[in-house]
């Protein structure tokens, strides 16, 4: 998801303030961080700017973001321990009941193309809010339900509603860290979602002690939980950054250490547009300040990206084997293991829910960081996206020897 920011100001002003409108840059400023250079985002003196907020703002956005993405797959697997009784409940088959997890999996993967566009139009916090609002009501309907059409549909809407925890919330990951700090966030943020996927069965088999219904209120009271938080501590984090560089640069000229930098916070009173924590939560208009791209353009880019066939094979190569395989187990242990109670069953993805944590605290994002950083010490200092490739090579190999 791109941000397009509207051109700047008078004639000569950009020049002035030593940016470079072309190139989207300050050209007489260079900062680095532990000796590496900062490629992107360049940070501005603004103090409304996401990168310049305090660690607690930023984490605690973060953690909202990782909350929406578990409950991303918690929500297609918490009920497959109560797959009996719903077979019981609705009067229908095993088959029929296994396509009660693909059919939310279904609105997980349309609803990004419909929110990413309109995320970079009225940005990332009302998009999050309206989704986790249409998941919340469906939820409920879930828990309502009294046959399987109407389960199918709210199922589907759970999907859908939960579905910016991907695309827009890894913008607003984007929009709030610098990238030498991304490898370790966007860990965190996929193991959110991996977590999701194997707590889901666990949780859900012993709320199944109550009723197959009481799965579904208690991921209702997650959501409006969720729902609250992205209320109260969610601030917007689509940001004007060509806009603003035009009018709040960093004015130190030369090499700066970017721990400098919040020494040069300026005065957001400066500049009269309303951006990020100043803009209405109820405003339906766009987010000034900004280019906006047409509602559909998500959907034009994802048809773009088959022009590039080796992405796509590999990209959904990945996402196949990645969600057919943990489906696959997970749908298929209460058939498997029928003897066993689904309070026991949950049980037995703890050995993946372990490995998924080892991963990331050992061999992730964090080490994906640190891979990036030495890497880049032989480049000249110049991080490269390709740098961050090398882990999938032992990943690959271990999943294989498995």
């Amino acid at each position: 998801m791109g941000e397009n920011d509207v051109g700047a100001g008078k004639p000569g002003e950009t020049e002035k303030a030593g940016f470079d409108a072309e190139l989207g840059q300050s050209s007489d400023i260079g900062i680095f961080k532990d000796g590496l250079k900062v490629q992107h985002p360049e940070p501005t003196a603004d103090p409304l700017d996401p990168l310049n907020w305090s660690r607690w703002r930023k984490h605690t956005i973060l953690a909202i973001v990782m909350y929406l993405y578990f409950m991303f797959t918690y929500v297609t697997t918490n009920t497959v321990p109560s797959f009996p009784e719903l077979q019981e409940e609705l009067d229908i088959s095993y088959s029929q009941v296994n396509w009660t997890v693909a059919i939310p999996a279904l609105g997980l993967a349309l609803g990004p193309l419909f929110w990413s566009s309109l995320a970079d139009i009225y940005g990332r916090r009302k998009i999050f809010l309206a989704g986790t609002l249409i998941a919340f009501a469906a939820t409920i309907g879930a828990g309502a339900a009294n046959n399987y059409g109407g389960y199918m549909a709210a199922r589907f809407f759970q999907g859908f509603g939960v579905s910016p925890g991907s695309t827009v919330g890894m913008a607003v990951i984007m929009d709030l860290y610098f990238e030498y700090e991304r490898g370790q966030k966007l860990g965190l943020w996929v193991l959110a979602i991996d977590t999701g996927l194997l707590v889901g069965p666990i949780i859900g088999g012993f709320i199944d002690l109550v009723s197959a219904d009481w799965i579904q209120w208690l991921t209702a009271i997650q959501f409006a939980v969720l729902l609250g938080l992205e209320f109260v501590f969610m601030s917007e984090t689509l940001y004007p950054r060509t806009y603003m560089l035009a009018r709040m640069p960093i004015v130190i000229p030369g090499a700066v250490d970017l721990e400098k930098l919040a020494e040069q916070k300026g005065n957001s009173a400066a500049v009269e547009l309303k951006r990020t924590t100043n803009l209405r939560l109820l405003s339906i208009r766009p987010v000034p300040g900004l280019r906006h791209p047409k509602s559909w353009d998500s959907l034009i880019r994802f048809m773009l990206t088959f022009k590039f066939p080796v992405v796509v094979i590999f990209v959904m190569t990945y996402c196949f084997m990645w969600y057919w395989w943990m489906l696959s187990v997970i749908t298929m242990i209460p058939a498997a293991y029928v003897q066993y109670s689904p309070q026991v069953q949950g049980l037995l993805f703890i050995g993946l829910l372990l490995g998924t944590l080892f991963s990331e605290i050992f061999a992730s994002g964090t080490l994906s960081d640190f891979i990036v950083a030495k890497l880049a010490r032989k480049n000249n200092g110049v991080r490269l996206p390709e740098m961050r490739l090398w882990l999938a090579y032992p990943a690959a190999l271990l999943s294989a020897s498995e």
